[in-house]
């Protein structure tokens, strides 16, 4: 599975939320199937982005990159920390909830 192309085709076909503060504010509303969190996003707005995650049983996933190349995939010209997969359109993005990671 092609994590870069699997993000590019949620945020083109289905409905994804960008920034780690409304990622935070979807986490503690319940909303979304999957947060996705860049590698260098700041250790406090990521832990705490995890920890709520954890408590409400919502799945993460650490991009192995920088908010900068997650920002190219998602066809941004900046810097994205965190995004929310609210419906993954056509996207098999999903299945990293399948897979067991972080």
């Amino acid at each position: 599975m092609d994590i870069n192309k699997s993000i590019r085709i949620a945020v083109d076909s289905g409905k994804v939320v960008l920034g780690s503060k409304k990622a935070f504010k979807n986490v503690a509303l319940g909303k979304g199937k999957l947060i996705i969190i860049a590698e260098n996003c700041p250790t406090e707005i990521k832990n705490d982005i995890l920890h709520y995650c954890s408590l409400s049983s919502l799945p993460t996933f650490i991009f192995q990159g920088t908010s900068i190349e997650l920002g190219a995939v998602c066809g941004k010209p900046f810097p994205v920390s965190a995004l929310t997969i609210i419906a993954p359109g056509d996207s098999d993005i999903l299945k990293l909830t399948k897979r067991g990671k972080k």
